[in-house]
């Protein structure tokens, strides 16, 4: 891996990031992007970097607990918007992953 590149969890960034002002990330976006590699670990989407289904519960039962985590850490700081997109988000992955593990 070069210097100027960073992994992530299910992509890779080189060079530098982008600025804020540019495009900002807003809170909605992050949890979707949460759920989205959730929903991945699953085997509910390809893996970005593989084009496959893959399944790794262990992986996505860790982003379920981080999406439940910033769930109670911004109770009552989060429009209705986003309170409803959490809880959501939150009910549909937790029914994925019981589905999922019991395969």
């Amino acid at each position: 891996m070069s210097p100027s590149e960073k992994r992530g969890e299910t992509f890779v960034m080189t060079g530098d990031a982008s600025p804020a002002s540019e495009e900002s990330l807003s809170f909605s976006t992050f949890i979707v992007g949460l759920g989205s590699a959730v929903l991945i670990h699953l085997g509910g989407a390809p893996n970005p970097e593989t084009g496959r289904l893959e399944k790794d519960l262990p992986s996505a039962r860790q982003n379920l607990d981080l999406l439940a985590m910033l769930r109670e850490k911004t109770r009552g700081n989060l429009t209705a918007e986003e309170d409803k997109l959490v809880d959501n988000l939150l009910s549909d992955l937790r029914l994925r992953y019981v589905e999922a593990s019991r395969k």
